[in-house]
């Protein structure tokens, strides 16, 4: 998370250290959230590529993500006329919304320029939440120091504001996994049961794939029509799916959104995340009731799996 501005303020740091190339950061942030979606936030692949970016003139792009301990994420920082810079994170420890510990190494141009060792706690009640992140810094090329104070204190503000803007549904199904993914990544069956009690799916084209598309009315029990387009960017068998939320076809689009599939005791424990634009639509998607109209949406999943 490297930046090329100075932080809009001033994290914690230690005295200064007998050893100049390394550093002990502590970075701190509240967050009207629940403590759910910051853990989701934080380590979903679809979420972290939306906050990763410290700055507007930073382009990442997520080139492996495996969030599970041993698994790697590989990422590339792009800036207009500097050279790349690859950022690979390593999940050392994940405990569900207690904590998370990974080691990042950075290098440009095939050089490393640190490594660090990153903790993250997590704490929260109701609809408030704190993280607490520590990055035990080597520095191996000047100025790392700064920019990931820099790098760091833009990233978690932007994971604030995402944070705040996210909604998070979850259902433990009563089937396998194998059997939950097969009715979802099916053009025959997706459509069978997606969506909220009384509502319908037209499809005119359904291609469920990493860069397939799926462009679909849904049709209300009062016949209101809702154009919709969503597109694949991410299909991992039988783990998750990260996709796009339009307007109708090509139309503008209203929100990132991941599914994840996780072994439950026999049973399958299906999150469904999205991350609206801006506040004010994730304030209006709760106030016509998205989140009640998304858990029906997964009790119908429910039903026509234990029904086959």
């Amino acid at each position: 998370m490297t930046s090329d501005r100075p932080a809009s303020h001033q994290e914690h740091a230690p005295p200064d250290n007998s050893e100049d190339r390394f550093f002990t950061l502590t970075f701190e942030r509240n967050m009207a959230a629940p403590l759910s979606v910051l853990w989701e936030v934080w380590t979903a692949p679809a979420a972290r590529a939306v906050w990763a970016a410290p700055s507007p003139s930073v382009v990442v792009n997520f080139l492996e993500a495996d969030t599970k301990v041993g698994g790697r994420e590989v990422s590339l920082c792009k800036v207009e006329g500097q050279p790349d810079i690859c950022c690979e994170c390593g999940w050392l420890a994940l405990q569900p919304a207690q904590y998370a510990v990974n080691y990042e190494v950075v290098s440009s141009e095939g050089v490393s320029k640190s490594a660090a060792l990153v903790t993250a706690e997590f704490s929260g009640t109701g609809q408030h939440s704190r993280l607490v992140v520590t990055v035990q810094l080597s520095a191996l090329a000047e100025n790392m120091e700064a920019g990931y104070r820099a790098g760091f204190g833009a990233g978690l503000d932007n994971l604030s504001a995402t944070a705040e803007r996210t909604m998070l549904l979850q259902r433990v199904i009563m089937a396998p996994r194998s059997v939950v993914w097969a009715a979802w990544l099916n053009p025959e069956t997706l459509p069978q049961w997606w969506g909220p009690d009384g509502f319908s799916c037209q499809t005119k084209r359904i291609d469920l794939r990493s860069g397939g598309e799926w462009v679909f009315d849904m049709i209300a029990p009062d016949g209101t029509v809702f154009p919709n387009h969503h597109t694949y960017h991410e299909v991992r068998p039988e783990e998750r799916i990260g996709y796009t939320l339009h307007w109708g076809e090509n139309g503008p689009k209203h929100a990132d959104a991941w599914a994840s599939f996780e072994d439950h005791g026999g049973a399958t424990m299906v999150t469904l995340g999205m991350i609206f634009d801006t506040a004010a639509a994730f304030q209006g998607a709760k106030g016509f009731g998205a989140v009640e109209l998304g858990q029906q949406t997964l009790g119908k999943l429910e039903r026509f799996v234990l029904a086959r």
